[in-house]
């Protein structure tokens, strides 16, 4: 086995101990940031040693490599050591207190760090030399990321004390007593081979995004192995693109990150509204409460520390998934009863005009309402019995569908409010329930323009319909009749000599009363018909509608 420092390959450059100089000059000052980044470079090349060192302890487990898991489980073990022996060195209330002492952290580092190194070359011999060339990637990381934390510890710009030194550990007692539970009391493969990542899962997509290659690799893999699908963001802003191009279901986001940090991006995230629904875990060897608190603050749904533990990983991971499988449910029964509601609303706004509509969904239970100023219309086609024997029910229907459709879109664009249809009959009004000065001409106009919409229909199907077109103005009562299949209506002797307009006309006409005809002026052009009968009223003079002399 090799001891630090003999002939050990050079780093991979992504590790500068220049870089962490000026963090340690501001530990010296009692700067509380500075020692919680110098916590997170520290126990970034250990998330990897750990990390690694676990998924080669599955493989070996599911391989039945019983000399290879032995020397994995003593690099994991000291992983967890050297990760122990940092937290306790490095303890925010020992530079409160003037304590930290880096020359000491620096010797008791050596073994553990020796040893991951030492069982880590092993290993890589042994899969080299084996049929088992897929683990070797995973073993040269690990020694990687061990030469990377040497390098750290060996620089010449690492200070050798801050403080006077403190009574060295032994390492018994640090086993016993720093190692975090998680690592020093976890069953071994051989006692639980992982067989917690045989529980079913919910297939998910997860964005994972960090920007050390070796933390993004390790992270994709053990969450592919759990069966997520596995996307991965070097930057937050490569994360921000993915998914404002991808539907994902969580988003598992580092901190520290150049450029655009965790933060800023949980924060972006969060203030997308096509994204906030999204889920988001922080990951980071970050351990101080502020940046905890931060972050849920801002949105985030979890906080997972690094090196994380993969069961912690797991649960943290189904929890979040569940509470958004949760809320997508409530979102989408909430999603499916506005559509009811509007459906419902529609085929309210079917039946009746918008404005009582409104009154009855407040509670209005009684609707009557006098109206002094309106002008009523009836239209009816001509010779409708023999015209629909000639020609199946069905074609009948069709054929009448459409030409009252088309008379339904002259009155939503002139504002009128049509009242029902009977047979072949069609019944609007315009001054109810919304009172308009121009009641007489719209309605006039609304005529004029069914006259033309059934020569167009006549035009489409080689036909010859005809329709009468009958009006009057005056005072009606309008309001609601029914209580399940109800209707509005509308009452009065106005409504009666329209009807009798329009019974009385001629094919192809607009016949209208002298009270219409005195309301129009001469904003349209009038023939007079002369004194007619009409049933139950007396005779009354009678015009005939031609044209419009308004602009168009």
């Amino acid at each position: 086995m090799s001891r630090l420092g003999s002939n050990l390959p050079e780093t991979d450059g992504t590790f500068s101990p220049l870089a962490l100089a000026p963090l340690v000059r501001a530990i010296q000052a009692h700067d509380s940031t500075a020692l919680a980044k110098l916590r997170h470079a520290l126990r970034t090349p250990l998330n990897q040693i750990i990390g690694y060192s676990e998924m080669l302890l599955e493989s070996a487990a599911e391989l039945n490599l019983r000399a290879l898991h032995t020397d994995l489980k003593r690099i994991h073990t000291s992983g967890g050591h050297l990760l122990a022996l940092i937290h306790e060195a490095l303890a925010p209330w020992k530079m409160e207190t003037g304590q930290i002492d880096f020359a000491q952290l620096r010797r008791e580092i050596r073994t553990p760090l020796n040893t991951v190194i030492g069982y880590a070359e092993l290993c890589l011999d042994e899969a080299q030399d084996g049929p088992l060339g897929e683990l070797t990637a995973d073993c040269q990381k690990i020694l990687r990321a061990a030469r990377n934390l040497y390098a750290l510890f060996e620089s010449e710009h690492y200070p050798q004390q801050m403080a006077p030194s403190t009574p060295p550990l032994d390492s018994k007692t640090l086993e016993n007593n720093l190692l975090p539970p998680t690592l020093s009391t976890s069953p071994s493969p051989q006692e639980m081979p992982y067989g917690i990542t045989n529980i079913p899962i919910p297939t998910a997509r997860i964005l994972a995004v960090d920007d050390d290659e070796l933390n993004r690799d390790m992270l994709v893999r053990r969450l592919e192995k759990m069966g997520y699908v596995v996307a991965e963001a070097p930057t937050g802003r490569a994360a921000l693109t993915l998914l404002k191009d991808g539907n994902y279901d969580l988003v598992l986001l580092d901190i520290l990150m150049p450029d655009l940090d965790g933060f800023q991006t949980l924060e972006f995230i969060k203030a997308d509204p096509r994204l906030r629904h999204i889920p988001v875990i922080m990951l980071t060897a970050l351990d101080d409460v502020e940046s905890t608190v931060r972050c849920i603050e801002a949105g985030a749904e979890d906080f997972v520390p690094k090196p994380f533990n993969s069961t912690i990983l797991r649960a943290r991971l189904g929890a979040s998934l569940e509470k958004k499988k949760l809320r997508d449910q409530e979102q989408a029964y909430l999603t499916q009863l506005q559509n009811e509601r509007a459906k419902s609303e529609r085929l309210l706004l079917n039946v009746l005009p918008k404005a009582i509509a409104e009154r009855l969904k407040a509670g209005h239970r009684t609707i009557v309402d006098s109206f002094i100023d309106s002008t009523v219309l009836f239209a009816d086609i001509v010779e409708f019995t023999r015209i629909s024997a000639k020609q199946s029910p069905q074609r009948t229907v069709q054929l009448l569908n459409e030409i009252f459709s088309s008379f339904d879109r002259i009155a939503e664009q002139l504002e009128l409010e049509k009242i029902k249809t009977i047979g072949d009959a069609y019944m609007l009004v315009s001054g109810v329930p919304l009172i308009r000065a121009d009641h007489a001409e719209c309605c006039a106009q609304a005529a004029l323009e069914m006259l033309e919409a059934v020569r167009q229909f006549n035009q489409r199907h080689q036909l010859d319909w005809n329709i009468r077109i009958g009006m009057n103005s005056g005072p009606v009562v309008a309001g609601i009749i029914g209580t399940k299949k109800f209707s509005y209506d509308l009452w009065g002797e106005t409504v009666n000599i329209a009807s009798r307009m329009e019974s009385h006309g001629q094919s192809g006409q607009i016949q209208i009363s002298e009270v219409t005809r005195k309301l129009l002026s001469d904003q349209f052009v009038c023939d007079p018909v002369g004194v007619i009968d009409i049933k139950n009223s007396a005779p009354m003079t009678t015009y005939l509608l031609r044209r419009s002399v308004r602009p168009a």
